[in-house]
């Protein structure tokens, strides 16, 4: 029966956090989530333009471009790697939580810092 402690637990959900919200948001990983996505431009109702990204067409595109624009669904496939990971791998998977851990940890501040300031 495979257990994890409370510690390893909440380290990994950081982890799973943070490299989630890199994926799927940040601007560093952009040149990976483009391929699967088409630009479209619309014209709201006071005149200023929005982009939005839709999934490309084709299967395997439009798979990849829907679990990319879909934070909860690519947050369980990060999981699943994540807990893979340390379960079978856990010398190479320990700094990397970590890393990633301390990595959403300043970003939930500086969120919170942000926020408090009104930025």
């Amino acid at each position: 029966m495979f257990s994890i402690d409370g510690w390893s637990f909440f380290l990994i959900g950081l982890a799973t956090f943070r490299l989630t919200r890199l994926i799927v948001f940040d601007k560093i990983t952009e040149m990976i989530r483009m391929p699967f996505f088409d630009e479209v431009e619309e014209v709201n109702p006071a005149g200023d333009k929005e982009v939005y990204l839709v999934p490309k067409q084709g299967k395997f595109k439009r798979w990849i471009g829907e679990l990319l624009s879909c934070y909860w669904c690519t947050g369980i496939w990060v999981s699943l790697f994540l807990v893979f990971l340390y379960s079978f791998y856990p010398i190479i998977a320990e700094p990397f939580i970590v890393i990633l851990a301390v990595a959403a940890i300043g970003a939930i501040i500086e969120t919170i810092i942000s926020a408090s300031l009104g930025k």
